[in-house]
């Protein structure tokens, strides 16, 4: 860049600097998933080389997406302990004077390692073998609308295998009222109140006056304070905020309880779909019967008692059950149950495409309690992300409606813009070249103003 021959694309290069975080967003949106070998990217590029766009919204199926995931924590956990393919990156990797690696030196004739993908029954996995690991699962099926990649529907068998292959990033909880005192309203409260709960965030206080409010007034002089000897928990102070505090503001009231949900996961796949499980307790009718109940049931004197060995009563032989040739369940019966209860995003067969970074994979992880006995790191990471989500959700807002502007159809409609197709190395290390060339034009043109002329 320093020839005179390149004089006017200098000017051009330090344009485009602003547009260098855009260009590696764009770049970091689209990296290749582990179960991907290479992939290969739509790009739009400045004729003279100054900048170079990866032009696509990586668009999923969600439910795919999640499943995909899944089945990499599975098979990431075993590439960590043989280290076949990756081994730990020392940092930084490069020298801040060395150039960028050229890709056609020393990358286009390096072989890429396999993809990383779990090995699938053909049985078990019949219903998604054929098109799982697949750069656009399905592009070409009835079940997504198109080339354009914008609605997806999924049978039963589909989903249900999906769900299975989900279940390893899912929670462990079905009832939500296992998150009382641990959810977004309880996290607001606290906040408020300048209170922590226990495993969850400590914020700033939200009021700086909270101590000095009731100076003039205190126990002694005020003949209707009701005084409290013991120590009040904060679980009581955070569930019944306007009971247990002298002043509180911008609190929220969450729910008490939510029915509670009584299904049982079944880990079986060889159980019948109606079965009674073990951890069910068997209810009696004992307790429930009612002290002004006859002492004879309506039931014992239409049928006779119970056990009596000379019960008359006979069903006519024409009496049948309702439904008798219906079958009481088939093979999906037990996965459509279980889907019926399954969270987001297997609750729903059909939806629009999601971009693939706003699928959240693990985020159900740290809204629950942090798992006992682990490190005081791990923990200090579950209030760190709590409480990040917590701000997240206190400053969002709802969105305005805004004219939207597509700057990547703007420059395509000049004359200084192509597109073509590359491999996503290739595009990353051409990102990292122009970012190099620009920061150096940058630096030499300012050493260059700041010489005093003689």
């Amino acid at each position: 860049m320093s020839n005179r021959k390149f004089r006017n694309d200098k000017r051009v290069h330090l344009g485009a600097l602003k547009y260098v975080p855009h260009a590696v967003m764009k770049l970091l949106e689209n990296i290749p998933y582990p179960w991907e070998q290479v992939r290969e990217v739509p790009v739009l590029y400045h004729i003279t080389g100054a900048i170079t766009f990866v032009n696509q919204v990586p668009r999923v199926i969600e439910p795919v997406y999640h499943a995909q995931w899944s089945t990499m924590w599975l098979a990431m956990r075993r590439e960590k302990r043989d280290r076949r393919h990756f081994k730990r990156m020392r940092f930084p990797p490069f020298d801040d004077e060395e150039p960028p690696l050229d890709y056609g030196d020393n990358v286009l004739d390096v072989e890429p390692l396999e993809a990383i993908q779990l090995d699938m029954d053909e049985e078990e996995d019949g219903a998604i073998i054929d098109w799982f690991y697949d750069p656009r699962p399905l592009v070409d099926s009835p079940a997504v609308n198109g080339p354009s990649y914008r609605y997806w529907s999924l049978s039963l068998p589909v989903m249900a295998n999906l769900y299975r292959l989900g279940r390893t990033l899912l929670s462990d909880h079905t009832d939500i009222n296992s998150s009382y005192l641990f959810d977004k309203n309880s996290f607001f409260t606290a906040k408020a109140l300048n209170m922590a709960i226990p495993g969850g965030p400590k914020f700033e206080p939200l009021y700086r006056d909270m101590d000095t409010f009731d100076e003039d007034w205190n126990e002694f002089n005020d003949i209707n304070k009701v005084i409290i000897r013991q120590q009040i928990r904060t679980e009581y102070k955070v569930a019944f905020p306007h009971l247990y505090n002298s002043l509180p503001r911008s609190v929220k009231i969450s729910p008490y309880h939510a029915p509670k949900n009584v299904y049982v996961r079944t880990e079986d796949p060889n159980l019948p779909a109606f079965y009674f499980d073990a951890i069910i307790n068997p209810i009696s009718l004992r307790a429930a019967v009612s002290k002004n109940a006859p002492l004879v049931s309506h039931e014992d004197s239409v049928f006779g008692p119970n056990g009596a060995e000379d019960d008359d009563f006979e069903l006519p032989e024409e009496v049948a059950p309702f439904l008798e040739d219906k079958e009481i369940e088939n093979d999906l019966t037990a996965d459509a149950i279980a889907l019926w209860w399954a969270p987001s995003p297997y609750n729903r067969r059909s939806g629009h495409m999601r971009r693939a970074q706003d699928i959240p994979l693990v985020k159900n992880w740290y809204l629950e309690h942090c798992p006992p006995n682990q490190p005081v790191k791990v923990r200090v990471s579950y209030q760190k992300l709590l409480k990040c989500f917590v701000l997240n959700e206190l400053k969002s807002k709802s969105e305005k409606a805004m004219t939207r502007k597509n700057l990547f159809r703007q420059l395509k409609s000049t004359k200084f813009f192509q597109t073509t197709n590359l491999d996503w190395v290739e595009a990353g290390l051409q990102v990292c070249r122009q970012g190099y060339n620009m920061l150096n034009l940058l630096i030499h043109r300012k050493v260059r103003l700041r010489v005093p002329h003689f």
